[in-house]
């Protein structure tokens, strides 16, 4: 919702009636943490302002868009206009840091993600935060990754891309959405099942790289499936597989890589609601609860399912946690084996 209702607050408000409360009865030598116990005035309050969800990629990717599905619903449920604001690069590590910035008051969110929230924490040896600074809250979506190429590239299949790059490995490039996001590994994963290597080509999110993509930049890159599939559709790229270990419904003639003869090669990207550590609970549930509403919208799942391609979130806080921990776990032995570092 971008405006809901005035920010400012009367004389009568729960919150300025209690912060009055407080101050009369500290004066008179009363017990104010007794008051605040009994007194929930101005954890009901919440929220009472604009909320931030902050995106740690470019506009036009998966992250992106997942976080803008949200706000509209997010924001009419809870009152408040729910803005996101785009902090890109450093592999998902600068809109992390900014979202840590915040007071951890529940008005500043991040949309998180496999890279950073996931593969980051072996990919880099100082990264400047850690899993304990972030609460996952729930999923918005997990999608299939995509190999995609140019429409005009002369690669009809997999198996063409893979004899060229070991033919020619000096004339092959390889482009990506972000050192150590999961199109950057999946990419890095499929050289080495496929025996080959080439240059990489970091950008700034999907955006930017799709855009790379459009203008022969490079030559293939592993891309989320949201964000490369209007181009496909539309005919200007050309997708080769899906690295889901079933085919994927919006592109039901494209094989997976196990089909494509590309073996051991099944990547899910998945993106959800983190909050900053020190985020009251209750404030964390009525977060939830929201995103959870908005993802039970006919209208946002069909976006989420439809026309990205991807399975709905919504499971319960505990379950993404647990969830989330298994892939930081999962992604380090990966990262391990494959030798890779950001550093």
């Amino acid at each position: 919702m971008l405006l809901f209702r005035n920010q400012r607050h009367s004389l009568h408000t729960p919150v300025v009636y209690a912060r009055r409360q407080l101050l009369t009865l500290g004066a008179a030598g009363l017990a104010v943490p007794a008051l605040l116990a009994a007194t929930p005035a101005l954890a009901d309050a919440w929220p009472h302002k604009a909320i931030t969800i902050v995106v740690p990629a470019a506009a036009g990717g998966t992250t992106d868009m997942a976080a803008r599905l949200l706000a509209q619903d997010m924001g009419q449920q809870l009152g408040q206009s729910v803005v996101v604001d785009n902090r890109a690069g450093g592999g998902g590590i600068i809109g992390t840091q900014a979202a840590l910035a915040a007071k951890p008051d529940g008005y500043t969110l991040l949309m998180g993600n496999i890279g950073p929230n996931a593969i980051n924490y072996s990919m880099y040896k100082k990264l400047p935060y850690k899993p304990a600074d972030l609460v996952p809250l729930t999923n918005v979506i997990s999608v299939p990754n995509v190999l995609v190429v140019h429409a005009d590239s002369p690669f009809k299949t997999v198996a063409e891309l893979i004899a060229y790059a070991k033919a020619n490995p000096t004339k092959i490039t390889m482009g990506s959405t972000g050192t150590g996001q999961s199109p950057h590994m999946s990419a890095e994963m499929f050289m080495q099942r496929a025996g080959f290597t080439a240059p990489h080509a970091p950008y700034k999110g999907a955006g930017p790289a799709v855009q790379g993509l459009l203008g022969k930049q490079f030559d293939f890159m592993i891309d989320n499936l949201p964000s490369s599939l209007p181009h496909i559709q539309a005919g200007k790229f050309r997708a080769l597989a899906v690295t889901s270990a079933k085919r994927n419904p919006a592109l039901p003639n494209i094989p997976t890589m196990a089909e494509a003869g590309v073996k051991d090669m099944v990547v899910t990207a998945w993106f959800g609601l983190f909050a900053p550590a020190g985020v009251p609970q209750a404030v964390q549930d009525k977060v939830h609860a929201a995103a959870a509403h908005a993802l039970q919208q006919p209208e946002v799942r069909k976006r989420l399912t439809e026309q990205m391609g991807g399975e709905v979130g919504g499971e319960s806080q505990a379950d993404y946690k647990a969830f989330v921990a298994g892939e930081i776990q999962r992604w380090s032995q990966v990262v391990k084996q494959a030798g890779i570092s950001a550093d």
